[in-house]
């Protein structure tokens, strides 16, 4: 490799290095410049050269602005939390062991108070005070300060939180605050250059930069699995602190919120997950507004379309959110949808899977119309939804009667039917799997049975089954059951012991 080369790619690689480790980024310095750009080049060489450098150090520049700009908009948080502990006495009453007391319920040791502490970001959301962090950071705090890029501390308050998504706001006694910049998470593209600002480690105002790694990332780590998640991935390095703190694009616009890596080690491997901004919006929007969050309920199942439901299905799009079940007389089967429609677009928006469905929908407020492009066996329908509300009652429709059958069930269709390699059904419900304990299995039901009908009613939906179950199951009376195995038609009798 010629010197100059050498020089220039020594230059390059120290000043992007130096870019992405270190809170704020210089520009290359002149002597630098020149001595990277090599006497012995030829003349296009050296434009080359000095063309790249230019461009590195607008990029430096670039991210020594955005930083600056995002400095009085970023705090530090740390909490408090008391807890109410029994100290072990060296000997037990009545001379038992130590241990014991606890069993008969004496009275060994004394009660006291310990305090631990935590430490997270955020990032101030409103002039007047508003801050947005994750729910992690504050949860169970008894006493919580928020620290400004200026030195100021002071008390801050819960506003309200909200566990399924993981986020959380804190209001501080103060106006004139300079607030982020909201931008839009869904224009923004695997590649594109993004900034972390936050305290890792309880080192405040640290600025790391990286790009957009992934997009529509779900790991399940929220709410136990249970909650929304459609993570950008980032490298920009984020590690314990950074919780709460701002993703933000080039042009010093809020993307995300850091919350979680993947690591071995407990520091950064290079992959970083935020919440979008498309996520965390509507949830800062209502909890300042009513201080809790109410979601749009759809009363359908909906998964991801895969390679193996495609060819399964024979759907004819391979992206988008399948609809695997829909409730009878709720949003869904108001609005006309069906089990093996595919959801396209919501709201004019293009969705990848059904983790973006379910989270526009849960974003959305009850009352909500959402307009939905749906791909029915290859005829697009345009349909408009008016959510219900979400709530415990509502997904328990959902799963309470499953796990109480005992078996998986979805409803005859073209596609599920041929599936099974069943022809000219019209209606039931084709058991999809047996649990080994339960109702189905006692009644003896097999993997790929279709329940045609139930006490003589024709069965279209499993909350129909459910609501026909329910019935039998308080009177006491024998549930007769009738469904086809393959060629054969056969009664299958459930009775409810007392």
């Amino acid at each position: 490799m010629p010197n100059y080369w050498k020089s220039v790619s020594f230059a390059l690689a120290a000043m992007l290095v130096g870019s992405l480790t270190t809170g704020v980024v210089m520009s290359l310095p002149q002597s630098l410049q020149n001595e990277a750009i090599g006497q012995d080049a030829p003349p296009e060489a050296r434009a080359v050269q000095r063309q790249n450098l230019t461009t590195a150090d607008n990029l430096s520049t670039a991210f020594r602005n955005v930083a600056e700009l995002m400095r009085p908009s970023v705090v530090s948080i740390k909490t408090k939390q008391k807890q109410i502990v029994r100290t072990r006495s060296r000997r037990s009453p009545q001379g038992l062991p130590p241990g014991f007391e606890d069993f008969f319920g004496g009275g060994g040791g004394q009660l006291q108070e310990r305090e631990s502490s935590g430490m997270g970001s955020g990032v101030i959301v409103r002039a007047d005070g508003y801050i947005l962090t994750n729910n992690h950071v504050i949860e169970d705090a008894d006493e919580l300060t928020v620290e400004f890029s200026d030195g100021r501390i002071e008390t801050g308050t819960i506003v309200g939180t909200d566990p399924q998504s993981d986020l959380a706001v804190v209001k501080v006694n103060l106006t004139g605050l300079r607030a982020a910049m909201m931008g839009s998470s869904d224009d923004i593209r695997v590649g594109d250059w993004v900034l972390a600002i936050g305290s890792p480690f309880g080192l405040d105002q640290t600025v790391t930069a990286g790009i957009i790694s992934g997009k529509n990332r779900v790991q399940r780590i929220i709410a136990d699995g249970e909650g929304f998640e459609d993570f950008l991935q980032t490298d920009a390095a984020i590690n314990p602190g950074n919780s709460g703190g701002p993703l933000v694009n080039l042009r010093g616009e809020l993307v995300g919120i850091n919350t979680a890596i993947l690591s071995r080690s407990g520091g950064s491997a290079g992959i970083g997950f935020a919440i979008p901004v498309s996520l965390a919006a509507p949830v800062l929007n209502q909890i300042i507004e009513t201080g809790e969050v109410h979601r749009g309920f759809l009363g359908a199942q909906v998964v991801d379309v895969t390679p193996e439901s495609v060819n399964s299905f024979d759907l004819k799009v391979r992206i988008g959110g399948l609809i695997g079940g829909v409730l009878e007389n709720q949003p869904a089967a108001k609005a006309g949808l069906q089990p093996g429609d595919v959801v396209t677009k919501l709201d004019g928006r293009e969705i990848v899977g059904g983790t973006q469905l379910k989270n526009y929908v849960a974003s959305r407020a009850p009352g909500s119309t959402v307009k939905m492009e749906v791909n029915r066996n290859g005829q697009m329908l345009n349909l408009q939804v008016k959510l219900g509300e979400r709530t415990e009652e509502a997904m328990a429709m959902f799963t309470g009667f499953d796990e109480q059958f005992g078996a998986e069930l979805v409803p005859v269709t073209p596609e599920t039917a041929q599936q099974y390699g069943y022809t000219g059904l019209q209606s039931g419900l084709i058991v999809s799997s047996v649990r080994d304990e339960g109702i189905a299995s006692d009644a003896r039901l097999q993997a790929g049975d279709v329940i045609e009908s139930a006490d003589g009613t024709d069965l279209m939906s499993v909350p129909q089954l459910a609501k026909i179950f329910a019935q039998a199951e308080k009177s006491r009376q024998i549930l007769r059951l009738i469904v086809r195995r393959g060629n054969q038609r056969v009664m299958l009798p459930i009775g409810f012991g007392e």
